[in-house]
């Protein structure tokens, strides 16, 4: 079950000041007032409160006057409460949000009973289970290479048409026109539509799962592969470290253990200054770059592991808080509870008001558990700011390291060419030398991979379980769900757009999701809506289409809020600069009224089920329009959604 919007709250800048805007639940909700008296700003608020990325509220009024926003969000015996303060100074947005459950019917809080701690991506999470949004399922975003898990803010493509929306031809869904979400909106509308089967979805969601694991298990062995010495190498080390004197010669077959052996001692003897080591000079430079160089390669090894480590405890510390701050929004509901009860009510539920001897033992032990709960979030919210200073600490330790072993090796290159130069035969030392280094390369690379967990090698066992999935998954229907269930919609969008006497109504109308659109097929050929002309066929189309979507999606438990926001229907009707003097042309007015009734119509089909709000410029005395008007926002009766009282004088009186 999901939900539909009880109220709209604003509070002021000043102390005291909140005005409520209600809805009613299952009905349509006019709002109807002259321009510039904040009836638009009504979409954006519900908007940006509903977990937006950015601020939508324009420049104005609302702006100048309201420091925070909220909403009231209802479902059958649950209710939400979800404030967001505008943005201070010149950030874009505001991070955080005020999240609470509450009992149904209560009332929004006061400014100062608000704490704005839920972090903004974790709010949008709460709005999208409280939706009913599957957190498992994962769709394809149409042309990308990239899967998304469907949230709150892609059901609101199919729940708001703003003024610039609701009857633009070329636009059908919200924000369409925006860059990528139309990827995004085909992508998430089987879904929406319940054409993807939840038992699919999650056998899809383990099917990625396994290739990501079969990804990660192939990309370990690669590198435990290149960490593996070529066939050969030890021996041909130990064959130089002969030529070089650094070694007699060897006499007699020897196994791959016991050349690793000799190699090992050798390098330990160099190191200490054995009686093998060749004379050394302290003025050779090339022996110290390589020496430099191999330390700094084990530097670098010890700090990417030590990030690794580091990153690992931050995403489990990650997890555990996500699944906290979820278990913590439950037992929030004890702020619902009287705790302070007298003595003669403590065996009473504070619920209920039944008598229940172990009710008051039932609170203090959720009081327990939120407090034990907020002593690990606590704790938690601590070590993350210092995992994350400890990991850029060591990404700059590693940076360091990088930019060292990138001089080092300029270094040992101009060096090189320079003894190249004046020397026509190697010269012993300098080969010594370098040997030495590759030797204690050599053994430190083989002592790490020694040192390293060993990588089991999953590939087979991963590819079966792949390929069974994929077995299952290869008769999927979803595609013929889809197919189906849009040729029902496409009826209803045809039956309503006949009811509004639009053109092209006699011809088969269908949604078109490739290209987002409306279209009907003609004789003389498919008619996309931004060729059909008339402002009139725009609005209609989109109205009848966004009904249709709706009837469908509240008849078949869709998890998309069960409200549809409509700013300024009538414009299509009004001049460009209205005065709010305008009287509608007799043809004009039944044409408005068709489309108020067709959404009644609707709504009286869903008993309650759906709600609809409208922002409207007109004020029509028909008992079609009149009586579902929630607000009257004119000059007239000095009314709006900012109170003049909040204004200045000199402002309020403009």
């Amino acid at each position: 079950m999901t939900f539909q919007i009880k109220a709209v709250t604003i509070y002021g800048k000043k102390p005291g000041q909140m005005r409520t805007v209600p809805f009613q639940l299952g009905a349509l909700n006019i709002v109807t007032g002259d321009s510039r008296r904040g009836k638009s700003a009504l979409l954006t608020i519900i908007d940006y409160c509903l977990a937006s990325s950015d601020y939508p509220v324009k420049a104005g009024k609302v702006r100048t006057y309201v420091s925070t926003y909220a909403i009231t969000l209802t479902k059958p015996g649950e209710q939400l409460f979800v404030a967001r303060q505008a943005p201070k100074g010149n950030a874009k947005t505001s991070t955080t949000m005020c999240v609470l459950t509450q009992a149904p019917g209560s009332p929004p809080p006061a400014l100062e009973d608000l704490r704005f701690t839920t972090p903004e991506d974790t709010a949008k999470a709460y709005l999208s289970d409280f939706c009913g949004i599957d957190k498992t399922v994962r769709v394809p975003a149409v042309g990308k290479n990239t899967l998304i898990a469907p949230s709150i803010r892609h059901a609101l493509f199919f729940c708001f048409q703003a003024q610039n929306e609701v009857a633009n031809p070329d636009v059908l869904f919200h924000s369409q026109g925006e860059e990528w979400r139309p990827n995004t909106i085909r992508g998430v509308v089987p879904y929406f539509l319940g054409a993807v089967d939840p038992e699919q979805a999650l056998l899809h969601n383990k099917l990625r799962n396994l290739r990501r694991d079969l990804a990660d298990n192939e990309a370990k062995l690669a590198v435990s592969a290149d960490r593996t010495p070529a066939s050969g190498q030890a021996q041909a080390l130990l064959t130089e470290a002969v030529e070089v004197g650094l070694l007699p010669p060897q006499t007699g077959a020897q196994t791959a253990d016991d050349v690793l052996q000799l190699l090992r001692r050798l390098r330990n003897e160099l190191t200490h200054g054995s009686a093998l080591r060749p004379p050394e000079s302290d003025s050779d430079p090339l022996a110290t770059l390589h020496a430099r160089r191999a330390e700094l390669r084990r530097d670098f090894a010890l700090a990417r592991a030590q990030i690794a480590d580091l990153k690992g405890t931050l995403a489990e510390n990650d997890e555990f808080s996500d699944q906290a701050i979820e278990q913590r929004a439950r037992l929030t509901s004890l702020s619902l509870l009287r705790q302070d009860a007298d003595a003669s009510d403590l065996e009473r539920c504070p619920v209920c008001d039944s008598t229940i001897p172990s009710a008051n033992d039932t609170i203090a032990g959720l009081t327990r558990d939120l407090a034990l709960l907020d002593g690990d979030l606590g704790v938690i919210r601590n070590d993350t700011p210092a995992i994350r200073r400890l990991i850029a600490d060591r990404e700059d330790r590693m940076q360091e390291l990088r930019s060292e072993l990138a001089r080092n090796q300029e270094q040992v290159q101009e060096l090189t060419t320079s003894l190249r130069t004046t020397q026509q035969e190697p010269d012993d030392l300098r080969r010594a030398a370098i040997v030495q280094g590759r030797i204690s390369l050599y053994v430190d690379t083989m002592a790490q991979q020694a040192a390293a967990p060993r990588v089991l090698d999953r590939r087979g066992d991963l590819r079966e379980q792949i390929a069974e999935l994929e077995e299952q998954l290869s008769g999927s229907t979803q595609d013929e769900r889809l197919t189906s269930f849009l040729s029902l919609i496409n009826q209803d969008i045809r039956e309503k757009a006949r009811r509004l006497d639009l053109d092209f109504a006699a011809s088969p109308i269908r949604l078109d999701l490739n290209r987002l659109t409306v279209i009907a097929d003609t004789a003389d050929g498919p008619v996309q809506l931004k060729d059909m002309g008339s402002a009139e066929n725009h609005l209609g189309y989109h109205v009848s289409t966004l009904l249709s979507l709706h009837e469908w999606f509240t008849n078949h438990q869709s998890p998309i809020p069960h409200v549809l926001v409509l700013d300024q229907p009538s414009q299509v009707y009004f001049p460009a600069e209205p005065t709010g003097e305008e009287v509608l042309q007799t043809n004009d007015r039944t044409h408005l009224l068709n489309i108020y009734e067709a959404i009644h119509h609707t709504l009286q089909q869903l008993d309650g089920k759906m709600q609809v709000i409208v922002m409207e410029h007109a004020d029509l005395d028909d008992p079609a329009f009149s009586q579902h008007v929630v607000e009257r926002w004119r000059y007239g009766n000095n009314s709006g959604l900012v109170p003049s009282t909040w204004m200045e004088p000199e402002t309020s009186a403009s």
